[in-house]
């Protein structure tokens, strides 16, 4: 996926993230365990409130951070990578839990990158302060997980 522009970058991110909700969905069909499913659909959920609170921050954010052009800016094709993964129907939420982090890191990874190469103080500071809020949601959702092991 080619990038050019900052507002690009952030509307891709959304799709991404509502791409793991579609792949959490699916999972969800495949899997056993009535744990596993529940992890999935609260993933799922989560996931689709994410893509929204980006698409919000997008509405919101100021005209010149979201025109700022970047060069040659590559990433993967995520939603071919979300759907080509596959997990055993005897998944465990541990499974799924991996499978989350290593997808989220990758988006977060993503707003880092394009922060450190802003050029703008602007840009960069309000990029970080995305990859912030992305960092407490992984959080919050990782701790939210652990809880419902006490289930």
């Amino acid at each position: 996926m080619r990038i050019q522009q900052l507002r690009e970058l952030l509307d891709y991110v959304a799709e991404c993230r509502l791409d793991m909700a579609k792949m959490y969905g699916r999972l969800h069909n495949q899997a056993d365990s009535s744990r596993a499913k529940l992890v999935l659909e609260y993933f799922e959920k989560h996931q689709k409130d994410v893509a929204q609170h980006l698409e919000d921050y997008i509405d919101a954010a100021p005209a010149k951070i979201l025109d700022t052009w970047y060069k040659d800016f590559v990433f993967e094709d995520f939603k071919k990578r979300c759907q080509d993964v596959m997990l055993p129907p005897n998944m465990t939420e541990d499974d799924v839990l991996e499978l989350h982090l290593e997808l989220d890191n990758a988006l977060i990874g993503l707003l880092e990158k394009t922060a450190a190469s802003s050029s703008s103080a602007e840009v960069k500071s309000a990029l970080e302060d995305l990859v912030r809020v992305e960092k407490i949601h992984q959080h919050r959702l990782v701790h939210s997980t652990i809880r419902m092991e006490d289930i």
